[in-house]
């Protein structure tokens, strides 16, 4: 079946670009709440640093602001009858910001590099059923699949599946991480580790009049008051996350504009089932009921947020309503009591972020837990410490990680995503993101099974059974799907927070 992409429309240059000394520059600054782990969207570990990448970056397929899938180097594809194979048209004449060629060979040189397990990257999981991608000519290329994998054309799309310049990988190898080079609207210029990244107009784009801004600049803020204050004083010219406490204040002012948006962005607290006390389902149970998710919604998210309904947010397709869970310390002492702790037990709470707003979190959960027995000591990672600590620990029977606050969003807009690296045995860290180290052989057969059907209706009732078992056996405390609150100054348009808490910015123009 042949599926042919709308060509993305080519908006007329900037009569500014005549006389570019005419006007003041324009540079975008965006303040978010968190550092960056990497410029390698194959190897980062987070939304924001995948975000981030964008700037440089560019995939054969991507998502609008609204998550609709859209083409972006790809012009059309094919599929095959029997859904192992896919043959992508690619678009032409398009430049890598160090002046080589975008062409298959580059899309192969890419698929080769995240495919091959001794690269060790952290999206292979997510790309490993690639057998082979084959060049047929220099606009044509095809990728060969292990099995039938029904969401592999939304794999595509997910912000991790970039075309790096391969004259780049060479160049710079396992450091590619630090020196961006792909096809997108910005030239990488610079990165301050904990200060701010920054990228110029690519003046060879092949979208031609864009980017319409000479540069954007991405600083980390972490505290809440420090990135609210830097959007009032023009220092910055979109601010997300806001903070709650923020949002009344900054609507006051006549210069600003804030949005509020649903997400696919869901929170939670893994439970590490390997080790007790987790390892008893009844007190995992026990902590689902010792949290009032209605006030932590309240007290910690501003009332942005809504209780979890069920393991994956409502709006990735596939999704079961479950939830949410009920708030119940009573029962919650009773299951204590029953698994062997009458009197509680004492644990560590781990953070993923460092957030004045995870902070909040970490502590109301803390005194929520106290209410009921448990004691938790808290810390909030910084980057580097999740990626050693809980991302990188490579034995599960000794991985140090017991409670741990995070979150995730399915990126490619389907279950897939938002279940097997959370849930399956074959996801336990380093390999990716179960960090319950969560075993069901149920649970896994379903997502195998879901991998090769391709019939919806079967799909969805596959995906229920198992968010069901996965609610029943509670790896983790389900909290919260957030909303989106993000503020920008009203001379900035074309900016947007996405669904997964990723940007677009494709239209990002100044006035």
């Amino acid at each position: 079946m042949k599926h042919v992409l709308t060509r993305l429309s080519a908006a007329l240059a900037l009569s500014a670009a005549l006389v570019p000394y005419a006007f003041a520059a324009k540079n975008v600054v965006v303040a978010v709440d968190s550092t960056f782990t990497t410029l390698d969207p194959y190897d980062a570990n987070d939304t924001l640093s995948q975000a981030v990448a964008k700037s440089f970056y560019q995939g054969l397929l991507g998502f609008d602001k609204s998550m609709k899938m859209v083409p972006v180097l790809a012009e059309s594809y094919t599929a095959s009858k029997d859904g192992l194979s896919y043959t992508f048209k690619l678009k032409k004449g398009v430049k890598f910001q160090d002046g080589t060629d975008f062409n298959a060979e580059a899309v192969k040189a890419n698929f080769d590099r995240v495919t091959n397990p001794d690269n060790k990257l952290k999206r292979y999981t997510l790309y490993k059923n690639i057998a082979k991608t084959e060049v047929l000519d220099p606009n044509t290329v095809r990728f060969t699949l292990k099995e039938p994998f029904s969401p592999f054309i939304n794999s595509l799309a997910h912000p991790s599946a970039v075309i790096i310049s391969p004259a780049a990988i060479q160049k710079y190898g396992k450091e590619i991480g630090q020196h961006p080079v792909g096809t997108g609207p910005f030239k990488f210029v610079e990165w301050k580790q904990t200060d701010f990244v920054k990228g110029e107009k690519f003046a060879e784009y092949w979208r031609k009049g864009y980017p319409k801004v000479d540069s954007i600049t991405w600083r980390p803020v972490v505290d809440n008051n420090s990135r609210s204050a830097i959007i009032q004083t023009g220092e910055a010219n979109f601010t997300y996350p806001v903070p709650p406490e923020q949002v009344e204040l900054l609507k006051a002012k006549p210069e600003l504009e804030i949005t509020v948006a649903p997400s696919i962005v869901h929170r939670y607290v893994s439970l590490n089932t390997l080790q007790k006390p987790f390892d008893n389902p009844k007190v995992r149970e026990a902590l689902n009921y010792a949290i009032n998710k209605e006030a932590l919604v309240k007290v910690v998210y501003g009332g942005y947020a809504i209780p979890a309904e069920g393991v994956i947010p409502k709006d990735v397709q596939f999704s079961t309503k479950l939830g949410p869970w009920p708030y119940n310390p009573v029962k919650a002492r009773e299951l204590l009591k029953e698994a062997g702790y009458p009197n509680g037990f004492e644990s560590t709470l781990w953070a993923a972020f460092t957030d004045s707003t995870t902070q909040k979190a970490i502590q109301f959960i803390q005194q929520q837990l106290r209410v009921v027995g448990v004691n938790v000591q808290l810390l909030a990672l910084e980057a580097g410490q999740r990626a050693e600590r809980v991302e990188s620990a490579p034995d599960a029977a000794t991985a140090p990680v017991r409670m741990y606050y995070s979150g995730w969003s399915a990126s490619t807009g389907e279950a897939d995503w938002a279940i097997r690296p959370l849930f399956a045995t074959e996801s336990f860290p380093p390999k990716s993101f179960n960090t319950a180290y969560y075993k069901n052989d149920a649970v896994d057969a379903g997502i195998a099974k879901a991998l090769v059907t391709t019939d919806p209706a079967v799909k969805a009732q596959i995906y229920a059974d198992v968010q069901q078992r996965i609610w029943k056996d509670a790896p983790w405390i389900n909290l919260a799907t957030l909303q989106l609150v993000s503020v920008r100054s009203k001379n900035l348009s074309g900016f947007y927070v996405m669904p997964d808490r990723s940007f677009n910015f494709d239209e990002v123009e100044l006035k």
